[in-house]
């Protein structure tokens, strides 16, 4: 028959090794950047791994573990999906706050930039260099790739190919698209709208339908040239022939 579900006590499994952010970012409000950033991708792949346990067990977050009259199931690792449910939400919330963490990092090295004396020439210390670097390689380092494109479609039109590297989609780049979610919903934002117009009504409200997406990439060079680095436009839209608003697959890079 079994126990009923709120006599199981908390499961002992084994969560996967800690990622340390969760004291370490709470604690140390002074750290650098670019350790906020280590932590920032050490969350992630944790992240990442605990999804998988979820996907193994054919389990989300939101999977019921109860039969309908409140006994534990069965047919799944209750205890394990317990426990990965566990530290996903408490990897989320670090994330969040090391997502605001970095933001508010940039936004304070950019203001001791602009409040310095114009008369004065700074030198450039160790620890500026590294937000430089820090902040350069945020904003521009590939975060995602296409993993496919169909034919006909919107993301083939503007010029998306399969293996190009993305550095920025919009406004999402590498500190905050949030394990891709955050291009979602920029797609979902920027749908161009389609309307049964005349020619010429649809010309003169051509500029206001369309909301295009400008997409950073980095394309590998072929025959031993370097990357190429592009700028694209991109309007998701329905009706084109085929699924989804972009015709394309974007995984993490």
């Amino acid at each position: 028959m079994g126990l009923p579900m709120d006599t199981i006590h908390a499961p002992t499994v084994a969560s996967g090794p800690r990622s340390g952010a969760a004291t370490d970012t709470v604690k140390n409000e002074e750290k650098p950047l670019k350790d906020l950033i280590a932590d920032k991708e050490r969350v992630e792949r944790e992240l990442k791994v605990l999804q998988s346990v979820l996907d193994s067990h054919n389990a989300t977050m939101a999977t019921p573990l109860t039969t309908l009259d409140g006994f534990p199931r069965n047919d799944i690792d209750v205890a394990q999906i317990r426990t990965t449910r566990s530290r996903i939400i408490h990897l989320r919330n670090d994330h969040r706050d090391l997502m605001s963490r970095i933001e508010r990092a940039l936004h304070a090295y950019h203001a001791s930039l602009s409040s310095r004396e114009p008369q004065t020439v700074p030198t450039t210390s160790s620890s500026d260099r590294d937000i430089e670097s820090s902040d350069a390689t945020a904003t521009e380092t590939p975060f995602a790739k296409i993993n496919g494109v169909v034919s006909g479609s919107p993301a083939e039109g503007a010029g998306l190919r399969v293996g190009d590297r993305i550095r920025r989609f919009g406004n999402v780049n590498w500190i905050n698209h949030e394990n891709l979610s955050r291009i979602a919903e920029t797609v979902r934002r920027s749908e161009g709208v389609r309307f049964y117009l005349s020619p010429v009504m649809l010309l003169a409200f051509a500029d206001t339908l369309k909301r295009s997406i400008q997409v950073k990439i980095l394309r590998k060079g072929t025959n031993g040239q370097p990357d190429e680095e592009l700028e694209l436009w991109l309007t998701p839209r329905r009706g084109w022939g085929g699924q989804g608003l972009l015709g394309c697959h974007v995984v993490p890079v």
